[in-house]
């Protein structure tokens, strides 16, 4: 094995008044990312471009080498999802959400529907009568997936407009999906796909799942949006002597369709309804999880590409002590195994995030991302793994289809 890429979602951050003007990054206690850092480099990235907020897909097709165009997230997922798609099924990203008339309540119907409810409405949505056939499939708590099968057109918006193409937007009532142009086909996929819409929300606003959510106090989850459509099968760059390592559908089906050896890690059921609870358990799944398969692989792999999610969801829910206790857990865990392994074994390790996620933003961001770069330098410098050191650090500022050409990852 030569490398480890450890892309941990949504790191980046900015100072917080709960962390004393400090980043989460920064408040953390990270011996072992600090050990890697002080015999390394540092430097700090914009995953797509300088100014552009992205979404995780556009940062992973962009810092392995793809153009930002290569991929569409709906395509990802419905691959991660398992699904078979053929050309012209548009598939799409989606969320379980809660609204009051157009008011905008909360994107992922209170971040705590359960396994079981977003299976039991599933089904209930599967039943709704289109002119066309599709297919609905949740996927991780309030995500699914949506696909539409035969020749639609991708050509269009989708009706969760919270991200428009690199640039946050604050967006506070519901609107319909609409077509980028004229053209029959474009108007024809937006009617078919506001239709559904309309009638998932008249399935979900009287269903029994959701009746029940409300008389214990929970937000129901009475909407649906949509975003990412594709109808392509992704053109992307091989990387087949990479292992990737995952528990989200997004991150799977851009490993498959890049090559790679993907070891997939199944994502606890929330069944309690403590979203937290259940995300710290699946932290430590896929720390345990990716220390068992870097191991095994050790002499058959050239490179391992690790995602961990979790870190990205406290900085939407403005959680900052969520958020620096993960990346403490990770540090204990994963990089107290690497820091253990790559000296003796001459492995480079690479470690920094797909975007920012400022918890007081509650929303990704257009901030450059930390980057560490371990090479075993002969000369340790003492240095703290965060957002400040690495602005200040040798890589200097670069994008993410740089990153792992300037790392010897890539030719």
């Amino acid at each position: 094995m030569k490398g480890v890429l450890v892309i941990m979602d949504g790191l980046g951050d900015l100072p917080h008044d709960k962390l004393n003007g400090m980043t989460p990054l920064e408040a953390a206690e990270t011996p072992n990312l600090d050990f890697l850092a002080t015999r390394g480099e540092m430097g700090y990235m914009d995953s797509v471009k300088p100014n552009f907020v992205p979404e995780s897909d556009e940062a992973i097709v962009c810092i392995f080498g793809n153009d930002l165009i290569s991929s569409t997230r709906g395509q990802l997922e419905a691959r991660g999802a398992g699904l078979k798609l053929t050309r012209g099924d548009l598939a799409l990203r989606v969320n379980f959400a809660t609204i009051k008339g157009k008011e905008i309540i909360d994107r992922r119907a209170g971040r705590n529907l359960t396994t079981d409810e977003a299976e039991i409405l599933s089904r209930a949505l599967n039943e709704i009568k289109l002119p066309c056939k599709f297919e609905f499939v949740p996927t991780v708590q309030h995500r699914g997936v949506l696909v539409l099968r035969g020749g639609f057109s991708d050509d269009f918006s989708g009706n969760d407009l919270t991200y428009v193409k690199g640039k946050a937007e604050n967006v506070s009532n519901i609107g319909n999906c609409k077509p980028f142009n004229d053209e029959d086909n474009a108007r024809y996929t937006t009617n078919i796909l506001n239709e559904f819409l309309e009638k998932a929300h008249e399935v979900l606003i009287n269903h029994p799942v959701n009746r029940e959510r409300r008389e214990k106090g929970f937000l129901p989850a009475n909407y649906l949006f949509v975003r990412g459509g594709g109808i392509e099968v992704p053109k992307l760059k091989q990387y087949k002597k990479w292992i990737s390592i995952t528990n989200m559908p997004l991150e799977m089906g851009f490993s498959h369709l890049s090559g790679m050896n993907v070891f997939e890690l199944e994502y606890p059921r929330l069944k309690n309804f403590d979203a937290y609870e259940n995300m710290h358990n699946a932290l430590a799944k896929i720390c345990k999880f990716s220390i068992k398969v870097i191991k095994k692989n050790l002499k058959s792999a050239d490179y391992v590409y690790l995602h961990i999610k979790e870190t990205d969801l406290p900085g939407h829910d403005n959680k900052p002590f969520e958020k620096k206790q993960m990346i403490e857990y990770v540090d204990k865990t994963l990089f107290k195994f690497l820091r253990r392994i790559a000296p003796p074994k001459e492995i480079k390790v690479v470690v920094t995030a797909d975007h920012s996620t400022p918890c007081k933003m509650k929303a990704h961001s257009a901030d450059p991302v930390p980057v560490l770069y371990y090479n075993n330098g002969e000369v340790p410098e003492v240095k703290q793994f965060s957002e400040k050191e690495a602005r200040k650090g040798r890589l200097g500022r670069i994008t993410g289809k740089a990153l792992l050409k300037k790392v010897g990852f890539a030719k």
